[in-house]
């Protein structure tokens, strides 16, 4: 078995929204569906995969703005994040105002997520990671079989998340790469909010907003 997985960019942000799933059985899951939901479900069908759940890193509009849709549509559970950024999913239509985005609708998850749970998908395990700074509330999945680790807006290629949000903390959020990131080892592939893909190798290496070599 293995994990899959593909990008497909949505919003005006150009969120990357992702479908994971297991090879084996052929189960799936849309990370961050951020919007474009009828793109999205397109996408799906073309893969062959079994939607199985819906994962959600954070609470931003660009991240969770089409997750009620796709949740009303097809039945699916929710996943995520963390319970800290229950403010940011109750608040969707006040940020979808704020962005001149499509009427945002929240969402409650079925489950809240914490540091050290696990979520199923297939045959697959997903690690959880609470990674907080850019919202309180972020969490990370990571797989450890194929070393991917869906980072949302904790870390891009050559950047980090921005803290300039409603609760938002700079040291916080790089204390969450330092602690809990990195320590993943430099192999291990990222899947950022957008942009492109990169490695925590690299990123250790090479980010500015790292030190050096940490």
């Amino acid at each position: 078995m293995a994990l899959k997985a593909t990008i497909l960019p949505v919003t005006p942000f150009q969120q990357n929204c992702t479908l994971l799933w297991c090879d084996e059985t052929m189960a799936g899951a849309l990370v961050d569906a951020g919007g474009d939901v009828d793109r999205l479900l397109q996408a799906v069908e073309k893969t062959g995969v079994r939607l199985e759940k819906l994962l959600v890193t954070h609470g931003h509009l660009d991240h969770a703005g089409g997750v009620a849709e796709l949740q009303e549509r097809l039945g699916l559970p929710v996943e995520g994040p963390h319970a800290d950024d229950a403010f940011l999913i109750e608040g969707m239509a006040d940020q979808a105002l704020r962005f001149g985005f499509p009427e945002g609708r929240s969402f409650v998850p079925n489950r809240w997520l914490v540091q050290g749970d696990s979520v199923s998908l297939g045959a697959l395990t997903l690690e959880v990671l609470h990674c907080p700074g850019h919202t309180p509330g972020h969490v990370v999945f990571f797989e450890p079989t194929a070393r991917v680790a869906q980072v949302g807006d904790v870390l891009f290629r050559g950047s980090i998340g921005r803290t300039d949000f409603p609760r938002g903390d700079h040291a916080t959020l790089l204390a969450s790469i330092h602690d809990r990131l990195l320590p993943l080892g430099d192999d291990v592939t990222i899947i950022p909010g957008h942009g492109p893909l990169s490695t925590l190798g690299e990123e250790r290496r090479t980010n500015p907003y790292l030190e050096h070599g940490a």
